[in-house]
């Protein structure tokens, strides 16, 4: 797919950057994967991870800068746009802030994206993007709305735009499970509420779920893989059983169960073996067979939401991963 192609990822430093880049270096034999983001000293760090693969350039710039986008984008066949402002709190006190990334930022990738005939753009989104309690999903609810619409927008454009959602990545930055591991010492854990439950994806998931969205794009759509979820108390007590557990109470913005497909969307979604689509409303493309392909229509009260979820991580399976992935973690 990506054979001899050059691909680009905005916020190409984070954890789905850091993941994507080896992954697909690996599987395929891209000419160029150019990482996009704005902080220097993530890519130095990031640049002596590949130290003599010179398929991997590093371009400094940000998504809120049409003309460095423009000038990044020159050449490029693919774009996976992972930039964002992602931190719920940092979102609802720096509102401005976040709208200018997520929403601003995804205007101007669509229209550089555009303007340079770049074949295909995913964007990740977020479970905050469905029926958003917080600014951050919102903001991420109106990108996924802008990347759907740019299939229209692009006119006699060959540009075909479609977005990427997930939940709780197992091990990010900033995630529970690796703030769990940083108290772990301490014999405290600071819990929300025991009630509250989470996705969980592991990072290589989450690419695999890019890529096979890149092969089969028609242009609107919106993927959702078909993950397990856990309760938080059920995390807390994996990582650290012997631990004191403080309830805190739920943050400004964040909700007690993520959810990745609400009812307003079941008359649009279809299921798959391993994910459910979500198709464009717009322009009847909910029902072009290109785009449903093998779907099978859900029920018309369907959600996929943490707490509904037929599957569930169980605890042994966890301390697994954490064991296959300490070297990660530490």
């Amino acid at each position: 797919m990506f054979e001899n192609s050059t691909i680009l990822v905005t916020g190409g430093t984070g954890s789905f950057g850091h993941k994507f880049v080896p992954m697909t270096l690996s599987r395929f034999n891209p000419k160029k994967i150019i990482v996009f983001s704005r902080d220097e000293m993530k890519q130095w760090e990031m640049a002596k991870l590949f130290p003599d693969d010179k398929r991997v350039r590093f371009f400094i710039g940000d998504v809120r800068d049409k003309e460095r986008l423009h000038r990044a984008l020159d050449g490029v066949d693919y774009v996976v746009h992972a930039a964002a402002t992602k931190i719920v709190p940092t979102a609802e006190y720096n509102p401005f802030e976040c709208v200018k990334t997520n929403i601003n930022g995804a205007m101007n990738v669509i229209d550089a994206c555009l303007d340079s005939d770049v074949r295909r753009v995913v964007a990740l989104s977020t479970d905050k993007a469905s029926s958003p309690s917080n600014l951050y999903g919102a903001t991420k609810l109106a990108s996924d709305k802008l990347f759907i619409a740019g299939n229209s927008y692009s006119g006699q454009s060959e540009t075909r735009f479609s977005v990427v959602r997930y939940g709780n990545v197992m091990g990010s930055r900033g995630s529970v499970i690796p703030y769990f591991l940083s108290l772990k010492s301490s014999g405290v854990l600071p819990v929300t509420d025991a009630r509250m439950t989470r996705f969980m994806i592991t990072l290589e998931e989450g690419v695999n779920l890019v890529w096979h969205a890149f092969e089969d794009m028609v242009g609107g759509e919106i993927y959702v893989k078909k993950i397990p979820s856990m309760n938080i108390m059920d995390v807390a007590k994996t990582i650290a059983p012997n631990a004191e557990i403080t309830f805190t109470g739920i943050r400004p913005g964040e909700k007690l169960h993520e959810q990745m497909i609400g009812p307003e969307d079941a008359p649009y979604t279809y299921e798959y073996e391993q994910h459910y689509k979500i198709l464009p409303a717009i322009n009847e493309w909910c029902m072009d067979p290109n785009r449903i392909k093998n779907g099978k229509a859900v029920g018309c009260d369907f959600s996929y939401s943490s707490d509904n979820n037929s599957d569930w991580l169980a605890a042994d399976a966890l301390q697994q991963w954490l064991e296959e992935n300490k070297h990660l973690l530490a």
